[in-house]
C-alpha cells in the first residue's frame, strides 16, 4: 500500500494530461454545436434519398461536389476560435448551402 502512496506522490499535479482536452466556454461550446447541427443538417440533404425526406439533393456529380465542397469548407476553418469569425461563418455557410438547394431543385425542375 506504502508504494502506492508513493507511486501517487512522485507523479507531478503541474504536468498535463495528453488525454485532457483545454475547456471551452458556454459561448464556444455553443457556436461549435451550432456549426455541428448545420453539418449534420447538409450531410442530411445530401443523402436523404435514404431516408425518404422530400427535401433532397438528386443523385449526381453535383451532389458530390457539394459534399466535397463542404467538407472542404469545414476543414479549411477548422482552428477558427474567434465566436464572431465562428458566427460568420456560419450564417454565410448557411446562405450559400441556400442559395446551392435552391439552384440544383431548379435544375432538377427544368
Amino acid at each position: 500500500m506504502r508504494s502506492s502512496v508513493r507511486l501517487l506522490a512522485a507523479v507531478s499535479p503541474t504536468r498535463p494530461s495528453k488525454l485532457r482536452k483545454p475547456t471551452i466556454s458556454l459561448d464556444h461550446f455553443i457556436q461549435r454545436q451550432r456549426v455541428i447541427s448545420f453539418w449534420r443538417e447538409i450531410v442530411r440533404s445530401l443523402y436523404s434519398d435514404q431516408l425518404n425526406v422530400s427535401e433532397e439533393i438528386p443523385k449526381s456529380p453535383t451532389r458530390d461536389e457539394l459534399r466535397d465542397y463542404a467538407r472542404h469548407e469545414f476543414e479549411r476553418h477548422r482552428n477558427v476560435t474567434d465566436l464572431q469569425h465562428i458566427r460568420y461563418l456560419l450564417s454565410t455557410g448557411k446562405s450559400e448551402f441556400e442559395m446551392m438547394k435552391r439552384y440544383i431543385d431548379e435544375q432538377a425542375a427544368g
